[in-house]
């Protein structure tokens, strides 16, 4: 199996990075303030060759951006101590690192019983048809939840990180806005088209740019589907697709994170292009593919308890080689490996583990 191609290094902007490999962000922080194990866990990472680290979701300064206390935040004084210290021994190791930066919008109450001090909000209260479960927003909500999405990508700056992501995938706020169905306003930021739901995305994009000047790489994560609604498409067509993204590269997107169930399935008939593939060809700008890589299994099947063994990276190369897309996100593989990268490196196959639903529990060091 060749893989040079995942060892060439790529710059932009502030982004330097040895190899196309990201951390994509599926971790967690008990207490909701990363500590030195955190620390630790993302340092291994970096030891073992992992190019970008993106961290776990990181919520915004918004009453109830979180529906769990186990999500750590990305402001006030103890959490950005934590993130300190994350970075600084990130960089030490050799890795870069962005901070994924969230805001949960509308969300189902947590299984443990711990409920945010105030209601949840989004859009219009939806979090899937016929989900109420929180306030809709107001204007003002609105342009506060802009601005502090701009401060976190501020203080992420401020700390040393190489870039910032912004989440807009997976039925979470920005994402709530996009949707048809949980986006029932009438106001500016509704609409009956994609592309009227995106004005609340392009704002917070552009604060995100303000705040963080044009040198600073700036990464969006996107999907298509809905934790409602696997099969679900927001762009049903390539015309619609390029109405959707090319207002947000405008608005300041450097990197566009195209979430996908399974990276080598084809976005739309007639042609073999993932979601990443179609988002660089229409924008021209980088992209990073993610969705079951390296794995037999998908995430979601993970959480009802199906386990994943490793499985051949041919289709990846392949696509790799000719250039559908920049960089690949890799989740389980290193959540359970911090040595997943070392190891295809050296083309040390046999020894590639699989991945259970018990690596959701803990930070695996080792």
């Amino acid at each position: 199996m060749n893989t040079e191609n995942l060892f060439r290094p790529f710059s932009l902007k502030s982004l330097n990075i040895k190899n196309r490999i990201v951390m994509a962000p599926m971790s967690f922080s008990p207490n909701g303030i990363p500590g030195a194990d955190v620390a630790t866990y993302y340092t291994k990472r970096a030891a073992g060759e992992v190019g970008l680290i993106l961290s776990e979701g990181t919520v915004i300064d918004r009453p109830a951006s979180s529906n769990d206390a186990n999500v750590p935040h990305f402001h006030g004084t103890a959490a950005l101590a934590g993130w300190q210290n994350v970075i600084n021994e990130v960089h030490a190791a050799g890795a870069a690192m962005g901070p994924q930066i969230w805001h949960m919008g509308i969300m189902d109450n947590h299984h443990s019983g711990w409920v945010p001090a105030t209601p949840f909000e989004g859009p219009s209260g939806l979090n899937r048809p016929g989900f109420s479960n929180g306030n809709t927003m107001t204007e003002a909500d609105i342009e506060a939840a802009i601005l502090a999405y701009g401060a976190a990508a501020a203080e992420a700056k401020k700390l040393g990180f190489d870039t910032v992501e912004i989440h807009g995938a997976h039925g979470y706020l920005i994402d709530q806005f996009f949707w048809e169905e949980t986006n029932l306003r009438t106001d500016i930021y509704g609409g009956k088209t994609l592309v009227e739901r995106s004005r609340f995305a392009i704002e917070v994009i552009k604060e995100v740019r303000r705040q963080v000047g044009e040198d600073f790489a700036v990464i969006l994560r996107l999907s298509q589907w809905k934790p409602a609604d696997y099969t679900f498409q927001l762009a049903k067509t390539p015309q619609e697709m390029e109405d959707w993204l090319l207002p947000m590269a405008e608005a300041g997107v450097d990197i566009f994170h195209c979430s996908q169930r399974r990276f080598w399935e084809p976005e739309f008939e007639g042609s073999d292009l993932n979601f990443a593939g179609w988002a660089k060809k229409i924008t021209g700008k980088a992209t990073i593919t993610v969705g079951s890589v390296g794995l037999s299994g998908e995430f979601l099947k993970a959480f009802t308890g199906e386990s994943s063994d490793p499985t051949s990276l041919d289709e990846l190369m392949r696509r790799m080689d000719r250039a559908d897309f920049d960089l690949v996100a890799v989740g389980r593989p290193l959540l359970s490996d911090p040595n997943w990268v070392k190891k295809i490196k050296e083309n040390r196959i046999d020894e590639l583990k699989g991945f259970s639903k018990e690596a959701l529990g803990h930070l695996i060091m080792d």
